[in-house]
């Protein structure tokens, strides 16, 4: 513990020396930390605005599609922005996207006062955070270019640690706008307005930077070779996986368990929203935050326990643990359908699932070669983060308004008795 917190203090310190002789890194983390700043106000704003509007009734198939708006251009365009910031322009990427995420978010905050429905309201949003998608990965590829080798890992851990608790600061500053004005479109609308200010300050520091000092070497118009270049990649990842069945045992892990987890986060928000149940636990926008402070909680506790697991029974039997745990889990806590089960079910599923993902994480690392593995994450990335959605969207046709859908609860058992038979048919055939 002593050693982990030493390399903690001395990664922020070599960040503060980085700072200290490269006035482009003030400049860029500028870029980064206003963008994520105004991400977190944002989507929190809007999460606010679409789930828990008391003007709004939001119905389960807008909840779906607020899903698809928050995590769809992050699966979708994440390869392909990353391809494209090695013909693009880098500086001028930082800028436009910031003034066009800006102006979608204003738009956006102008249909929220103004009460229009939620169809234009979720194009215009899908729109300011598909931009942020290339401001994040902009951000990201630019940092070579201002900081030293030497520097780049702890400077690049020291600002994506710093830029979470920057965004968590954001959607608490929602949160709290959306308090002093109300709860309703007004108050979504103004939240969503202020998180403009980060656009506004990252293009603003973009915009001082020299043409061209933020890379690539060569700029092109090249987007259908971007395009082909990331299909071929994903591809590639696909191959690699199948022809690695330990690696493929976990990408059934994991994908199991993201569809349940996509059926069990409507059943919670549906079930938090419903005010007629009593219960001593709080429901509404609070109870969604204790749900959530519940699952990463279990997440935590996986991250100490799995790495100590993974050694003694192997890679494979502890996908299937955290396979045969979440079953358990499933068809009991989160079948029983009350706001205590499905916190515990939470917090039990939030520890299975991400002892599949990080023993899935080792698996790529190791089993994978260098020149795929990020092909492999790639895809990992963009399958796992559609199959939650889809599943959210599928669910949101026959559950209830209520979100008591015992049917759709036990569903979710019968998704990972089906991971659980997958596996063991992998594991049995031979590549």
């Amino acid at each position: 513990m002593e050693q982990r917190a030493g390399g903690r203090r001395a990664a922020w310190r070599t960040t503060a020396e980085a700072l200290r002789h490269s006035p482009g890194l003030y400049r860029l983390v500028t870029v980064r930390f206003a963008s994520q700043f105004g991400d977190g106000m944002f989507q929190a704003a809007l999460g606010g605005a679409i789930l828990f509007n008391p003007e709004r009734h939001t119905d389960p198939a807008a909840i779906a599609a607020g899903f698809a708006v928050l995590l769809l251009p992050y699966s979708v365009l994440g390869p392909f922005a990353g391809a494209l910031l090695d013909r693009w322009d880098r500086r001028a990427v930082l800028l436009w996207a910031n003034v066009l995420r800006g102006t979608f978010i204003l738009a956006v905050a102008a249909l929220l006062i103004g009460g229009f429905d939620e169809s234009a309201l979720f194009l215009l949003a899908l729109a300011a955070v598909g931009v942020s998608r290339f401001v994040l990965a902009g951000v990201s590829a630019s940092l070579p270019r201002v900081v030293p080798q030497k520097w780049l890992v702890p400077t690049n851990s020291v600002l994506a640690t710093a830029g979470s608790a920057i965004a968590a600061v954001g959607a608490v500053c929602a949160v709290v706008v959306i308090g002093l004005v109300g709860a309703g479109d007004l108050g979504s609308g103004t939240a969503v307005a202020v998180s403009a200010s980060g656009s506004v300050i990252a293009a603003i520091a973009a915009a001082g930077f020299l043409r061209g000092l933020l890379g690539p070497h060569r700029t092109e118009s090249a987007a259908p070779n971007a395009i082909r270049a990331v299909v071929s990649g994903l591809k590639t990842g696909a191959t690699a996986v199948w022809h690695r069945p330990g690696v493929t045992t976990a990408m059934i892990g994991i994908g199991a368990h993201r569809i349940v987890f996509g059926v069990d986060t409507l059943i919670m928000l549906l079930v938090l929203r419903d005010t007629d149940r009593h219960s001593s636990l709080p429901g509404g926008f609070a109870g969604f935050g204790v749900a959530l402070a519940a699952t990463a909680a279990g997440m935590l506790i996986a991250a100490i326990t799995t790495p100590l697991v993974i050694p003694r029974i192997g890679r494979s039997r502890t996908v299937i643990g955290g396979l045969i745990v979440a079953f358990a889990v499933q068809a009991t806590f989160v079948a029983t359908l009350t706001q205590a089960s499905l916190l515990a079910g939470a917090f039990l599923l939030g520890f299975a699932g991400q002892s599949i993902k990080l023993t899935g994480d080792a698996a790529m690392q190791i089993e994978i070669d260098d020149d795929r593995r990020g092909q492999v994450f790639a895809l990992q990335d963009t399958v796992f983060n559609i199959a939650f959605i889809a599943a959210i969207a599928a669910a949101a046709t026959v559950i209830p308004p209520d979100g008591q859908s015992v049917g759709l609860a036990l569903g979710g058992s019968v998704v990972y008795a089906a991971g659980l038979i997958a596996v063991w048919v992998n594991g049995r055939r031979n590549v």
